[in-house]
């Protein structure tokens, strides 16, 4: 049995930003990470689009009318907002105050703008961009949903080379090829990143004694 995460050193929260072009797979990258480290927590988007097939709201998203989503934004409760394939996407501002005053880990999973946004507004955030093996495979998985007609496929291939192209402001890329070696690349990044002293706040135990 996994042993409960106590870090020995007080430390910020890390805000862990996952983006990729739809259909890439990072929710199945995330749902993996999360059976190694079921401490650290998903922001819950806000949106305008529809639930499909299987979402729960809640869990994947949060779904809203545009009215309403417009409101909140009014309030100021994004943390970043983007519209995105006609809809609009919102990540709350609350959770990641809470995660980073707290020493908690949270994952964004949002597009490349969001991500932008994010990183201006926490510097320290983390960027990891989930890559496809190629344009030919990731036409196959969208294809493969069957959530989506031809038009709206192409529409989101056209928008993935768009999106590939902004991969040099992220911090790292996993190539999601096998489920499993990119779970292991992602847990090594959160491994390296809860390892780096910039973060450390005070250490819990003083001297440390093998």
């Amino acid at each position: 049995m996994k042993r409960p995460y106590r870090p020995l050193a007080k430390r910020q929260g890390i805000i862990f930003i996952l983006s990729a072009p739809s259909g890439a797979g990072k929710t199945t990258l995330y749902n993996g990470l999360r059976e190694i480290y079921p401490e650290i927590r998903l922001s819950v988007s806000w949106t305008t689009r529809a639930r499909r097939r299987g979402e729960i709201s809640g869990r994947d998203y949060r779904f809203i009318s545009e009215r309403r989503f417009a409101a909140l934004k009014r309030r100021g409760e994004f943390a970043e907002w983007a519209r995105v394939h006609d809809y609009y996407y919102g990540t709350p501002k609350r959770p990641l105050v809470r995660a980073v005053k707290a020493g908690e880990d949270i994952f964004l999973d949002i597009d490349v703008q969001g991500a932008r946004k994010i990183k201006q507004a926490y510097p320290e955030a983390v960027a990891v961009f989930i890559l496809p093996p190629s344009i030919a495979e990731l036409k196959r998985r969208l294809s493969a949903r069957g959530t989506d007609g031809k038009a709206t496929i192409e529409r989101r291939l056209a928008n993935a080379r768009g999106e590939m192209s902004e991969i040099i402001k992220y911090d790292y890329y996993v190539v999601n090829r096998e489920l499993g070696a990119a779970i292991k690349s992602l847990s090594a990044i959160v491994e390296a990143e809860r390892a780096r002293t910039v973060r450390v706040r005070r250490w819990l135990i003083e001297p440390l004694r093998h």
